[in-house]
């Protein structure tokens, strides 16, 4: 998954739309309810992409390192930490090759990039490798058995420079079947179907289909790693 730059500036120009906007809302909120960001946390931010959540992250008080292929997209995240005077350490890296050492991070942060890991399972027993014994490894991505999900296998089908014409569907299951035994919660979000106009693009009506029993769009999953011996 190696974007050019109109690429990448397309996709981060996404955040800045009010669609957008409520979309990173909700899908930061279900990985939050999950996450345990502390000050001083060794974050490992795998597939950051633009570095929206390398952001956050560090605002938290995380210290935090961003990796992905794309080097278009750390350009530009590299660009927004330097306007806003944040420290992140960013590479361009395979999250499913890391050069990292065993045990090196007390967590690790993977949002929106699990869509493009080919080999879920090489890809999970990597990034779990580089967690401390009782860190965290969170997982978010988009639900292929969704409204959501039918929608990008559309666009990837016609858009030859969307995202996610690289991307691998998964669904719900697929991800929080990685590693049962180690499965510390779930979280869902995003109910509100693509077909929606933008203004019912709110909580409001986000708990409305929710009700109405819309599949979720996205999902987040936790895991920790045990306790060494």
């Amino acid at each position: 998954m190696i974007f050019k730059q109109p690429t990448a500036n397309k996709y981060d120009a996404w955040y800045a739309t009010p669609k957008g906007a409520f979309i990173d809302k909700v899908e930061t909120d279900a990985a939050f309810s999950l996450f345990k960001a502390e000050p001083g946390l060794r974050v490992l931010d795998a597939g950051c992409g633009t570095g929206n959540y390398s952001i956050k992250l560090t605002n938290l008080g995380c210290k935090v390192t961003g990796i992905d292929l794309s080097s278009a997209m750390l350009e530009i995240a590299r660009e927004k930490a330097a306007q806003l005077n944040l420290d992140i350490d960013f590479h361009c890296m395979d999250m499913t090759q890391l050069s990292f050492a065993d045990n090196s991070f007390d967590a690790v942060f993977s949002m929106t990039a699990w869509e493009f890991i080919a080999d879920s399972q090489q890809g999970f027993a990597e990034l779990m490798r580089v967690v401390k014994p009782g860190g965290q490894l969170l997982i978010g991505m988009i639900n292929s058995d969704s409204s959501w999900g039918e929608m990008y296998r559309e666009r990837a089908q016609k858009e030859k420079d969307s995202v996610f014409h690289f991307a691998y569907t998964k669904t719900a299951q697929d991800l929080y079947t990685l590693n049962k035994d180690l499965l510390v919660g779930t979280a869902d979000c995003l109910f509100v179907p693509p077909s929606a106009p933008d203004e019912l693009f709110n909580l409001q009506e986000e708990s409305a289909s929710r009700t109405r029993g819309e599949r979720p769009g996205f999902v987040v999953a936790l895991w920790r790693k045990p306790q060494a011996g």
